[in-house]
């Protein structure tokens, strides 16, 4: 018997079969050919990611396709938990990138950024030692400081000072306002007499490998970074979440046709 949601269910998960191989690919990629620590971070999350949905879309055309009955239950039910961890996850989003922005400074273009202004859930990942060794490792190998150092090496002082930096680069690849240092390059400063308790100060390095990586201004400015992307996913997951919500129905729809034909077929008309 024709079934309109059997069909597109089926065809649903064999788009979303074939999305799954390049994932998995990528991840085995990222596993075997990964250098850095930056990318060995990456390789497990993903191959897990490929993995899931080349099983659960699997799992869905077989059920679709086949009238497997369980099978599509299995389908719904993970269809299910998934829409629920969207839900939470997206409501997680907004709240915690509810605190914390940038502090304006008189005669400056850029923001200076507190760790203290974030969420404390944001500030316990980030000031995990374990954590922020790999967040590092990321932000030296995306050569941030590098290239921020480069697009602002003919840059006078006045000049300098009145750049729109982004969040991580404010944070992370320049000294403190608070410290007083006196500047030599975007990311060469000389200590000045200061008598600032900001413990930033002590942190910063001219080596393009210290910087201020380990400054609290830099976990802040990451954070503050972070909160503007995800909101941009949050945005992104309530489109998702809708399109969810519409396949979770189909899947009920095919569910419920498989069960029919099912028992039609076992208890016939006529007998």
């Amino acid at each position: 018997m024709f079934r309109l949601s059997n069909n597109l269910i089926g065809i649903l998960n064999i788009l979303t079969f074939l999305l799954s191989i390049p994932i998995l690919w990528a991840g085995i990629w990222l596993s075997n050919k990964g250098v850095t620590e930056c990318e060995k971070f990456l390789d497990k999350p993903v191959i897990i990611l490929g993995v899931f949905l080349m099983i659960v879309s699997l799992a869905g055309l077989i059920g679709a396709c086949c009238r497997i009955s369980w099978l599509l239950w299995v389908y719904l039910v993970v269809m299910f938990l998934l829409i629920v961890l969207l839900f939470c996850f997206t409501i997680m989003a907004f709240v915690v990138t509810n605190k914390g922005a940038g502090e304006v400074l008189s005669g400056r273009g850029y923001k200076e950024y507190r760790l203290g202004d974030y969420s404390d859930w944001l500030q316990k990942r980030v000031n995990n030692t374990k954590n922020w060794n790999k967040i590092k490792s990321c932000l030296i190998d995306s050569k941030v400081c590098s290239s921020f150092h480069d697009k602002y090496l003919n840059d006078t002082v006045e000049q300098f000072y009145s750049e729109h930096l982004s969040s991580v680069q404010s944070g992370c690849c320049k000294p403190s306002n608070d410290c007083g240092f006196n500047y030599a390059g975007p990311t060469q400063w000389t200590k000045g007499n200061t008598s600032s308790t900001n413990p930033d100060c002590g942190a910063w390095g001219n080596d393009a490998s210290t910087l201020c990586y380990n400054c609290q201004s830099c976990k802040a400015g990451l954070l503050d970074q972070l909160k503007s992307d995800w909101k941009k996913v949050a945005i992104v997951n309530i489109v998702f979440l809708i399109v969810l919500i519409i396949v979770y129905s189909i899947g009920c729809c095919a569910f419920r046709n498989s069960r029919r034909d099912n028992d039609y077929g076992k208890y016939p008309l006529g007998r």
